[in-house]
């Protein structure tokens, strides 16, 4: 069974048990999160896709931590002017367990 979720601008493929990073949400370690955006729930072939959202389905994780990802380097430059800038981004992420899929 697995399920489509929409959260943070993206939309990513989910099934119990799996561990995953999404962008930040607000919660501390151990908080329960309840998905009620899904977008398509798939359980033994039997395929239930929304219009927009399926009605009445949630997902439910647990946040397990809060973290950072890598830092990426942003460097500008523009070419015989003496122009250049250096600067880097982290972005912050949860990482979250799926718990349970209902419908």
């Amino acid at each position: 069974m697995y399920a489509i979720i929409k959260t943070g601008g993206k939309q990513y493929r989910v099934s119990e048990g799996e561990v995953l990073n999404i962008e930040k949400i607000e919660g501390n370690r151990g908080d329960a999160v309840v998905f009620s955006e899904v977008l398509m729930v798939a359980r033994e072939g039997n395929i239930n896709v929304g219009t927009p959202l399926v009605a009445g389905a949630k997902v439910v994780g647990e946040i397990v931590s809060q973290t950072k990802a890598p830092k990426i380097n942003v460097f500008r430059m523009k070419r015989r002017k003496g122009f250049h800038k250096k600067t880097g981004h982290r972005q912050p992420l949860t990482i979250l367990k799926i718990k349970e899929i209902t419908v």
